[in-house]
């Protein structure tokens, strides 16, 4: 007989989490003073999301929230991490706040509390309000300005009763799938506007951070989710490690340089001075992005496999985040990305634990002593009920299973990860995707919002209660 497995248990403080973005799951889209966001506009604009498809009503979540959150405490989570929609908050991106808007997030941070789930606020899950893309967006410094006073007020709202705090959720994809592929709102496709939208969301984290610590209790919790690449080279190549790096400081440097170090890299201004010359970087700003942070949280999928382009290639290449015609990569026209090997999610994403262990290790080593959180992980696969209305998704549990141990193994290593947010708490809308890629442990049934735990989201459970993992057990 086989060995049994040695069981795979975390520290008894672990948060068992799930997580949730605003516009992917609110709906109720012109209610009570919400304005458009970019991604209102976009989903909206012909062509731009599969099938047509937006958040209007998305998973209903502003009605059903009572219901969610009843939902979640049955699925035994001791966190729940969402969004603030900025403009259901602050409906122009500037002045004072609605307040139906901010009474929604109380009644909804206050229904977590009644059910013992610790909540986690994002400021900003990539929904910029129109007026403020209207006025030049993130690439205008103005937006971080903007930014710092909705902070503010949030803070001051909520600060009382949520610990921890998110500034930015994965600016990455809001600075170059926004502005350099335009696969994301507002779907501009301006290299040199990406570098500099990248730079006003550093800015942002910085003086939305600083204004969060004026508005709330210290003991609170400021933390931004970034969603650093594994990159990896195809070859030991130099021509190939060469491009890892030039990958890495656009994936990674650009964000945590400023954020942990309070400078770019070095490497990074030298393979983008002919796309920008960096002149809105002003004295002081890098102090200013450089603010103490009481954790990072690190959202990860896949990792990344880079190599120098051949000398002959032409036209995009794949890089995991969707065709376009321009690519996300400002100044990195000389790599080529390839598709990992082994198994894959409905999204083609490679499936490898071990990246996710490696990232967790990376920062171990860049910030020592600071905590960290996994703010997202997780997978979307093609799940319809059965017969008999029961939704039985082994392959999620299978991921799930292995992408938790990979954590637990970083822990064995002195990695101080405190928490693990699943992605997602129930299927939503997909961005550019639409309603077609189901991240769930939840199904939901979207003609009839129905929603039905999926077996990941019983195994899920089980961990949560149990502080172990459950066996990867065949479908039932």
């Amino acid at each position: 007989m086989p060995e049994p497995e040695t069981p795979v248990t975390f520290p008894p403080a672990f948060l068992w989490g799930s997580a949730t973005s605003a516009y992917q799951i609110e709906g109720a889209v012109r209610e009570d003073g919400r304005t458009p966001s970019i991604w209102d506009t976009f989903s909206h604009t012909p062509g731009k999301t599969a099938g047509g498809e937006n958040g209007d009503i998305a998973n209903d979540h502003y009605h059903r929230y009572r219901d969610d959150v009843a939902m979640m405490a049955d699925l035994g989570l001791t966190a729940y991490r969402f969004s603030v929609s900025w403009s259901r908050v602050q409906p122009t991106g500037r002045g004072p706040a609605v307040q139906r808007g901010l009474d929604f997030y109380r009644r909804l941070v206050d229904e977590l509390l009644s059910h013992g789930i610790k909540p986690a606020i994002t400021l900003y899950h990539w929904d910029l309000p129109q007026e403020l893309e209207d006025a030049g967006g993130w690439p205008e410094r103005d937006t971080a300005l903007r930014f710092a006073e909705y902070a503010q007020i949030v803070g001051e709202a909520l600060g009382d009763s949520v610990e921890q705090w998110i500034t930015l959720n994965e600016p990455w994809c809001s600075a170059f799938l926004g502005y350099a592929s335009g696969v994301h709102a507002p779907g501009r496709t301006d290299h040199e506007a990406s570098l500099r939208a990248a730079h006003h969301l550093n800015l942002a984290h910085g003086l939305g951070t600083k204004a969060l610590r004026t508005a709330m209790p210290a003991r609170n919790s400021i933390a931004v989710s970034l969603n650093s690449s594994v990159v990896r080279p195809l070859t030991q190549d130099p021509a190939d490690l060469a491009a890892v790096q030039r990958i890495d400081d656009l994936a990674n440097g650009v964000f945590h340089g400023p954020m942990l170090h309070g400078a770019y890299p070095e490497t990074l201004l030298a393979a983008t001075a002919s796309v920008t010359d960096w002149s809105y970087v002003r004295d002081g700003d890098l102090a200013l992005i450089k603010q103490p942070l009481d954790a990072l949280g690190l959202n990860y999928y896949t990792p990344t496999l880079v190599s120098a382009a051949p000398a002959d290639a032409s036209g995009p290449r794949a890089d995991g985040h969707g065709a376009s015609s321009s690519s996300p990569w400002p100044g990195a026209d000389d790599v080529a990305f390839h598709q990992t090997p082994g198994e894959r999610t409905e999204m083609g994403w490679t499936i490898d634990p071990s990246g996710l262990q490696d990232l967790i290790m990376r920062y171990t080593r860049e910030v020592p002593g600071l905590p960290l959180y996994i703010t997202e992980n997780g997978a979307a696969y093609d799940d319809k009920p059965d017969p008999d209305g029961r939704v039985h998704d082994p392959e999620r549990i299978a991921y799930l299973h292995g992408h938790l141990r990979a954590v637990r193994r970083a822990i064995a290593e002195g990695a101080d990860v405190r928490g693990y947010y699943l992605w997602s708490l129930m299927d939503n809308f997909e961005w550019a995707y639409g309603y077609g890629k189901r991240f769930g442990a939840v199904y939901v049934d979207y003609a009839t919002q129905a929603r039905t735990p999926k077996s990941s989201a019983l195994w899920y459970r089980e961990a949560a209660r149990t502080g172990e993992l459950p066996p990867v057990s065949p479908a039932e």
